[in-house]
């Protein structure tokens, strides 16, 4: 699978954004990280430290074969992980009496919304990925669906679909999303509100608790990032990049739509747009260890190290836009 580069004026425009709200420590960060790659100040861990990692549940499988790799180099070192939505995980950073050394989101735009300042600094892009529809040999109607039938057969009265919850989850955001930009492209007007009506018992916390439903035959259908679905060795339809949310030059056309969704205080509603996938990670403010979180960060970043276990994983890596980026550097504070 080719690497992705972020280019065009949207990705620029976030790292304007970036630039804009003060979050100067993305560069000293990416300093930290471009010194630690090239061996530069790559101390092993103290003896008997503790990391702790929130994920977005997308993420198990990866940090899992990462956290494997990074306690080669650093066997003193111990790794505990939690997986959430990811948004349901930000409110774990938020909250006091969780501890959190680095956390990694399926959307930057978590981090952004929700962390920054009062929790983070900064945020840097790893990974993005691909909406697709995954189901089993059992999935009623498996032999027949495909892109051009897959809206009237998820409509059926027979078959059963799930989907993650918005409010708490990055992959139920971009469902809703994909949905409403089917009903755009192919000008089925009022497809989305039926759809997103239907079977609405079936809607998760968080996407991969979708698949032991999809399993046990509670569902014949589940929106599901395509490198969870490949993790898992489910059968799953490729969307178009229309609708996949993964193509960076297809964001004028992903920004078509959007969704509401709760804000971080209570009653605060956000409205978010299409875009494409940009998954992201930080290193909380309340880490007690951040000079190992920065490693940690280091080698989830180091194109032979952990953006290699990624790619393995069906998690594309994701390269800075080169002119952008120094674009963005260039500019005063």
């Amino acid at each position: 699978m080719p690497e992705k580069m972020m280019t065009g004026y949207r990705w620029c425009s976030v790292l304007d954004r970036i630039r804009r709200t003060g979050m100067v420590w993305l560069i000293c960060i990416m300093a930290v990280i471009c010194l630690c790659s090239c061996g530069i100040g790559s101390e092993r861990a103290q003896r008997g430290d503790t990391l702790y990692v929130i994920h977005a549940g997308s993420l198990s499988l990866p940090v899992k074969h990462l956290s494997e790799a990074f306690r080669e180099e650093n066997p003193e070192v111990t790794i505990l992980s939690e997986a959430w939505g990811s948004k349901a995980g930000a409110r774990r950073v938020i909250d006091l009496e969780t501890r959190a050394d680095v956390f990694m989101s399926a959307d930057y735009r978590v981090i952004e919304n929700m962390l920054i300042p009062e929790h983070a600094s900064w945020h840097i892009p790893f990974a993005t990925n691909e909406l697709s529809i995954v189901y089993t040999h059992r999935s009623r109607h498996a032999d027949q669906i495909s892109t051009e039938n897959w809206m009237d057969i998820l409509m059926r009265d027979d078959v059963k679909y799930g989907r993650s919850n918005p409010d708490m989850d990055p992959c139920g955001v971009r469902s809703v999303l994909s949905i409403k930009l089917a009903e755009k492209k192919y000008g089925r007007d009022g497809f989305a509100a039926r759809l997103l009506d239907k079977d609405q018992d079936n809607i998760r916390p968080k996407e991969t608790d979708l698949i032991a439903l999809l399993e046990s035959g509670q569902v014949d259908y589940i929106f599901l990032y395509r490198s969870v679905a490949v993790q898992h060795g489910l059968l799953y339809l490729e969307l178009s990049d229309s609708l996949n949310l993964g193509n960076f030059d297809l964001n004028p056309w992903y920004e078509k739509v959007s969704i509401e969704t709760l804000g971080t205080r209570p009653g605060e509603r956000i409205v978010e747009f299409g875009e494409a996938m940009v998954y992201a990670l930080t290193i909380p403010h309340k880490s007690e260890y951040p000079e190992l979180a920065r490693q940690f960060v280091s080698f989830v970043l180091h194109p032979e190290k952990g953006q290699q276990i990624l790619k393995s994983l069906g998690q594309d890596p994701v390269r800075w836009s080169g002119q952008c980026y120094r674009d963005i550097l260039m500019q005063p504070e």
